[in-house]
């Protein structure tokens, strides 16, 4: 409650005092003089008769024609008259004045009274008052409420234009990605396809690689950017092994017929040479059904010993001519 209404509550209370006290001494004043005034009016009241009591016969009056008694006989009188008529009953007496402990007994309750309407109506400004206060407060509530339903609206509003705008760019990108799909199984049939073409070094080195491929495109788990990552991945040891010469040791069969561990050298993916211990050599190629291998002359297995101890810097870098296939 703020500081008008605290001095309205204190005007209010304190009218209904000085109406109190107001109140009391006029009763002071008046309860006295009304007792005299009661007191003399009840000794200046004058005194009444008691009626008699009902039920006493009135003297009975004797009869006109009664006839005297014969002397010396007896004779049967008539009975009496019936007994006259009670005589009326007295006029009842006046109200008696109220006495002087009814006065003050009726002005304790008047004043008793008047102190109930004082307060009911004091309770009655103050309960309006706060009613009053109670209705700007709501007033003020529903004014935020309706701010916030408001600022709730624009969200909404700005939400739904945002869940439109995402679901067209998630159809976008569905559509990308189905584009995607499309282009990654393309490549995954070509690498399959380069799989053959591989030398052995190098199709060890990336089978956990080939592995990964899902072997049903339209099946599988695996995500379209796992399956460019794998691709790329194929592709690019693919491009590194074809930059560069490479040795390795492997098992061969000779010329002969027998098998031994011959050492070969890469040269890219394009071709590769092996010379055994015992000076045998021989030249391979990339075929779609794999790698070829063919037996090389005397003359031939010189130049590929030359050339594997140039590569492994026995010797110095020269020229040799070596055969090999284009197709």
């Amino acid at each position: 409650m703020n500081s008008s209404r605290l001095v309205t509550h204190f005007a209010h209370r304190a009218r209904s005092w000085m109406m109190t006290s107001a109140v009391v001494v006029v009763a002071v004043l008046l309860v006295e003089p009304m007792g005299a005034y009661a007191q003399s009016l009840q000794n200046a009241a004058p005194a009444t008769k008691q009626p008699a009591p009902a039920g006493t016969p009135a003297p009975a009056a004797k009869s006109a024609d009664q006839k005297p008694k014969p002397a010396g006989g007896t004779s049967k009188s008539k009975p009496a008259s019936a007994p006259a008529a009670p005589a009326a009953a007295a006029a009842p007496s006046a109200v008696a004045p109220p006495t002087l402990d009814e006065t003050r007994l009726t002005l304790n309750k008047w004043i008793e009274t008047q102190q109930i309407i004082s307060k009911e109506r004091n309770d009655w400004a103050q309960g309006k008052e706060i009613l009053q206060g109670r209705i700007e407060l709501v007033g003020k509530e529903v004014g935020v409420l309706k701010d916030r339903i408001t600022q709730s609206e624009l969200a909404v509003a700005e939400s739904n234009k945002k869940r439109d705008e995402l679901v067209a760019e998630n159809d976008q990108l569905k559509a990308v990605t189905a584009q995607l799909s499309d282009a990654v199984t393309a490549m995954e049939g070509q690498v399959r396809k380069l799989a053959k073409l591989m030398p052995e070094p190098v199709s060890a080195k990336l089978l956990p690689l080939m592995q990964r491929m899902p072997a049903d495109p339209a099946n599988t788990r695996v995500s379209t950017a796992e399956r460019f990552q794998n691709v790329l991945g194929i592709l690019n040891e693919l491009n590194k092994a074809n930059s560069e010469i490479s040795v390795s040791y492997e098992i061969r069969t000779l010329a002969d017929g027998s098998s031994s561990e011959v050492q070969v050298f890469y040269v890219g993916l394009a071709q590769a040479y092996y010379i055994s211990p015992r000076g045998l050599a021989g030249i391979g190629h990339p075929t779609d059904d794999g790698w070829k291998w063919e037996s090389a002359s005397a003359a031939t297995s010189g130049q590929i010993m030359q050339a594997l101890e140039i590569i492994q810097g026995k010797q110095t870098p020269s020229f040799v001519p070596l055969p090999i296939t284009i197709k």
